[in-house]
């Protein structure tokens, strides 16, 4: 997992994933339901300037003169109905219309009401192993602001009801096992910041909207995507992007300076990338990670990475990269890990050659490196080196290939 989510989503994690074993789960789920609608609502009016401020988040009954609770209460019902495995008991109190006392259900006061209105603001089931699957009827909780259901066992589709979730801010379907292609209908959600979907198996493209839309967070890892990554990347808020574990294939595009002013970490490990990183990865001046490591990547380490002064993990390993080792890239003031293992570098400039020195966590085996131990032999490296990438003339890889052994993960 990326090390630096957000404080909202480190928060959600250790307070609602754990609302089951503290008397005062209620409370402090309810401080975080406050938190998404307060942050939805922000979103909102700052876009559409017509949601007044949110009420004080409360718990509550269901009231017969509510039928917002009486929606729910349907909802809720529906859902018990599909799921056949429930081996913590968590929803064996989902009995009778009080929903806002079931278990893993949060109520909160109605953010856009003219007066209190008591509504379901969340849905927290994480890490209770249900199966089961998502009815359309979830469509009717409107009022969500959070749905977390990580390490479960849902499968089948995402319902395309989800639509009506306008104040949707947190999506966290990650560690199940849902099916079918990317679930477009997140991207028609107004107010979502969190978009949660590693560890399932969807697959097949990822539409271009996907990098237009103002999400923060955006979690595809451990699934079957198979399209490249657009050539053309939309103006995106993105702080953390995880893709690793898909069959993207293609380039990295140049205009993934798109996100640079606002990504903080990037992870493409094992996408089948190929052809060369893009000097305009330079941009992203904010990048605190970049794993671009096990993908068919070629070229050398582009010069202009030396000018990511936030960076701290750096990893290109198992590519087929060559060329130098800038310097540049090792006296970064923040780098605390640098891997370039297993690929065809053949030079280490200046203090890449003993990165320890400076406290720096580095790996150069398998390269082309004189001198240095645990190296490529001469006829595997020579058929790369004497034959460089021209980066500039083919960028995504349109040289004629050089044949050479393919980057080991032993």
């Amino acid at each position: 997992m990326v090390n630096s989510l957000s404080s909202t989503l480190l928060t959600t994690f250790l307070v609602l994933s754990l609302f089951h074993l503290s008397s005062f789960h209620n409370n402090l789920a309810a401080k975080h339901i406050h938190h998404s609608y307060s942050s939805a609502y922000d979103y909102r009016h700052h876009h559409h300037h017509h949601m007044p401020t949110p009420y004080k988040t409360t718990k509550a009954t269901t009231n017969e003169s509510n039928p917002r609770l009486q929606q729910a209460y349907i909802a809720l019902q529906a859902w018990k109905r599909v799921i056949f495995y429930d081996p913590n008991n968590f929803t064996s109190d989902w009995v009778g219309e009080s929903v806002c006392n079931y278990t893993g259900v949060f109520c909160s006061n109605l953010p856009n009401a003219t007066k209190p209105t008591i509504t379901v603001a969340g849905i927290d089931l994480n890490f209770a192993n249900i199966a089961g699957i998502l009815p359309p009827e979830l469509g009717l909780l409107s009022d969500l602001a959070l749905i977390h259901l990580n390490s479960n066992r849902f499968c089948g589709l995402i319902p395309q009801t989800l639509s009506n979730l306008s104040l949707l801010f947190e999506l966290d379907l990650s560690n199940n096992r849902f099916v079918g292609p990317f679930p477009t209908v997140v991207l028609s959600l107004p107010s979502l910041q969190y978009l949660d979907l590693r560890y399932n198996e969807f697959e097949g493209p990822l539409p271009p909207q996907l990098f237009s839309k103002s999400f923060d967070a955006i979690f595809l890892n451990n699934n079957g995507f198979t399209s490249s990554i657009p050539p053309n990347l939309g103006r995106s808020t993105a702080t953390v992007i995880v893709f690793a574990n898909n069959n993207f294939g293609g380039c990295l595009p140049p205009s993934i300076s798109n996100f640079a002013d606002t990504l903080e970490e990037l992870v493409l490990i094992n996408t089948n990338l190929s052809g060369c990183v893009p000097p305009e990865v330079g941009f992203l001046y904010k990048l605190k990670l970049l794993d671009l490591g096990s993908n068919r990547l070629e070229g050398p380490i582009p010069y202009s990475i030396a000018g990511l002064a936030h960076l701290e993990q750096l990893n290109v390993a198992h590519n087929y990269m060559s060329g130098n080792v800038p310097e540049g890239v090792c006296i970064l003031p923040n780098l605390v890990n640098f891997t370039y293992s297993y690929n065809f570098f053949c030079e280490e400039e200046g203090v890449c050659r003993n990165l320890t020195s400076k406290g720096v966590v580095s790996d150069d085996r398998r390269n082309c490196l004189p001198d240095k131990p645990l190296q490529r032999t001469k006829e595997q490296c020579d058929p790369v080196v004497k034959h460089p990438v021209d980066c500039y003339k083919y960028p995504c890889g349109g040289a004629p290939v050089v044949q050479a052994p393919a980057p080991t993960h032993a």
